[in-house]
């Protein structure tokens, strides 16, 4: 079992840092705070798996008092929205897809953030420069603004899941996350490190920098970091439900935060104002959306629709590889088949995917395994395609090789990799995989002064310069293109495994090539989600950890990749996702598996452990 423990700092003093919010120096034994974190867990009972280890008990406890998986996932992701704050909260979205035992059933909620009603296509150009803000590391224009924040859906997608599969309340599932967000929990060295990479955007806001950076500094390694704001925001939410956040004051409040951000006058960024109203607030609703569907080998494999392209593009990934004896292959060979189905996938994409509400999407097509055993025509067993490669013909296909081609989409990602995923089980076999989103690290870097959380990014995800004909063009209302891939896989109508993981577009390479660890390579869960990975999203390098360069390098490079070695664009990180994922054995036997180190690791908890004995 791989198991890894957070490192803390010496900590000698108690002294409070800031009245409303934010760390305080005390010794990190002086309060039982859940600091382990195991990477495999495997037992009975129910299982969850998170990055972080208070987000994971918090939904054990609520499957030890007799909820759900999905009372147990809106626990859990309203506990990380206290301790992973900069990935995913109440001011951000997601997509949450549930397994019903009882029917056998799949289905999903849309909660993407929306655009607001008045916001024009030329929001993202400069209008003193007439170019497009800057989306750099040294220049973070454009996701530190008001512009840049869409309509919040996660507040909407907990009480829909709760009212469709739930059996607890918003206030008894939100009791585990107010508890952290009051007592605090241990400040680790990613949540430092991933506060000084923000320092810059932070900076850029009173409210941002009075709650993360008291002081001046970021919290200390082994630190008690507490929201009192937060905890009371949930309290509101717990008593009032959601209606107190889409409309009343604070529904104001985040409308005149985005509308007119809290600049600090330390920063010479030009933080573009955004346009939502209380209107927009008002309005939005999270989506019931039917599951998408794919066959591969002996599996059904079930992810979200659009408007995420993570389960069309999953889905197309393997319709094109199940055409090859991957099992039969040697690693790198299999690895080959991999990446060019990716990029295959990943160019239709581009052409196609859309909010559904906008854009004519060919789901049905892009998930027809005729049309994936088509664009297989494309991949030479001997040697990588030039990329960028051509979407394929939409209109007709019959399967049969050579392939015809479509025009060349125009395509920049901007998409960013700092999310969260979860998966959850219970006693009574229903499953939930939620990936849940800010966009990047820190979202805009805008806190809602005086409620403790932070505000998304996520119109970024839209095409910056807005083009008629692409179907993630920026328009009012619409729900931008994302690449979470939130899946559930079942093998003779029962659950076999559940999967996901943040990572910006990587999200959609790290599911399908965690599915081609475990299913084609043979390797057990864990090992498949551990393994170093590689991303192809149809460009001419393929993205990698050191790790696979390392163990692939020359031979993918004989065939023709170029691998050049993962980074984000906002930070030095040289990995890619962090996945999280449970399988399912006989006899009831689950098998949580988390990351043994990508962000600091991750944690996998069981109700029981495989003796029968309940895990403290």
């Amino acid at each position: 079992m791989r198991h890894v423990r957070r490192q803390f700092a010496a900590v000698t003093a108690a002294v409070a840092l800031s009245v409303t919010g934010g760390a305080v120096a005390t010794p990190a034994f002086a309060d039982p705070r859940q600091t382990e974190k195991d990477a495999t867990a495997t037992g009975y009972g129910g299982a969850v798996s998170t990055v972080d280890p208070e987000a994971s008990a918090a939904a054990i406890e609520v499957l030890r008092k007799g909820g759900n998986a999905a009372d147990a996932a809106v626990a859990a992701a309203a506990t990380l929205g206290v301790t992973e704050p900069y990935s995913a909260g109440i001011g951000g979205g997601g997509y949450f897809v549930f397994y019903d035992a009882k029917t056998g059933e799949v289905g999903t909620i849309d909660g993407r953030e929306t655009a607001p009603a008045k916001m024009p296509t030329d929001a993202f150009i400069n209008p003193d420069t007439g170019q497009p803000y800057l989306f750099t590391t040294k220049d973070p224009e454009l996701p530190t603004s008001g512009v840049s924040v869409g309509v919040p859906g996660t507040p909407a997608t907990w009480e829909r899941a709760l009212q469709r599969w739930g059996t607890l309340d918003m206030g008894e599932a939100l009791k585990p996350a107010i508890k952290v967000a009051n007592r605090g929990f241990v400040v680790d060295e990613t949540f430092r490190q991933q506060t000084l990479d923000n320092k810059l955007r932070f900076d850029t806001f009173t409210s941002t920098q009075d709650l993360f950076l008291p002081g001046g500094d970021a919290p200390a390694v082994g630190s008690i970091f507490k929201n009192p704001e937060l905890a009371e925001t949930y309290r509101l939410l717990a008593q009032q439900g959601t209606g107190a956040f889409y409309g009343g004051p604070l529904a104001e409040e985040i409308a005149a935060t985005v509308q007119a951000p809290p600049v600090s006058g330390d920063t010479a960024l030009p933080v573009p104002v955004g346009f939502m109203t209380t209107a927009d607030l008002a309005a939005y609703k999270a989506l019931d959306q039917d599951p998408t569907h794919a066959k591969y080998r002996d599996y059904d494999v079930y992810g979200m629709a659009p408007s995420s392209s993570g389960g069309t593009t999953v889905g197309e990934s393997l319709h094109i590889l199940e055409n090859f004896d991957l099992a039969g292959m040697a690693p790198a060979d299999a690895l080959h088949h991999y990446l060019e189905a990716s990029a295959l996938a990943f160019a239709d994409r581009g052409a196609n995917v859309g909010d559904p509400a906008f854009v004519d999407v060919p789901t049905e097509t892009l998930l027809d395994p005729v049309f994936g055993k088509e664009r297989a025509c494309e991949i030479d067993p001997e040697a990588a395609a030039s990329k960028p490669v051509a979407p394929g013909d939409i209109e007709t296909y019959d399967g049969a090789c050579p392939a015809s081609a479509a025009p060349l989409a125009d395509e920049t990602d901007t998409e960013n990799i700092s999310t969260t995923n979860l998966t959850v089980a219970d006693r009574w076999g229903n499953v939930v995989e939620y990936t849940l989103t800010i966009e990047q690290t820190g979202g805009s870097g805008i806190v809602v002064p005086g409620r403790g959380f932070l505000l998304n990014n996520e119109l970024t995800d839209f095409t910056t310069v807005y083009n008629p004909t692409d179907p993630n063009r920026i328009q009012p209302g619409k729900r931008p293109r994302s690449s979470m891939s939130p899946t559930i896989i079942l093998k003779d109508e029962k659950p076999f495994l559940a999967l996901g993981s943040p990572g910006g577009s990587t999200i959609i390479t790290t599911v399908l090539q965690t599915i081609l660890n475990r299913v084609d390579l043979g390797m057990n869960i864990s090992d498949a989600l551990a393994a170093p990975r590689a991303a192809q999203r149809n460009t001419a390098n393929v993205t990698a950890e050191p790790a696979f360069i390392e163990a692939y390098g020359p031979e993918l490079t004989a065939l023709g990749h170029t691998l050049v070695p993962a980074g984000d664009a906002f930070t030095s990180a040289a990995e890619i996702g962090a996945a999280t994922a449970i399988e399912f054995g006989d006899d009831g036997l689950l098998t949580a598996a988390a990351e043994p180190t990508r962000r600091g690791g991750g944690s996998a908890m069981v109700v029981s452990d495989a003796n029968g004995h309940k895990q403290k």
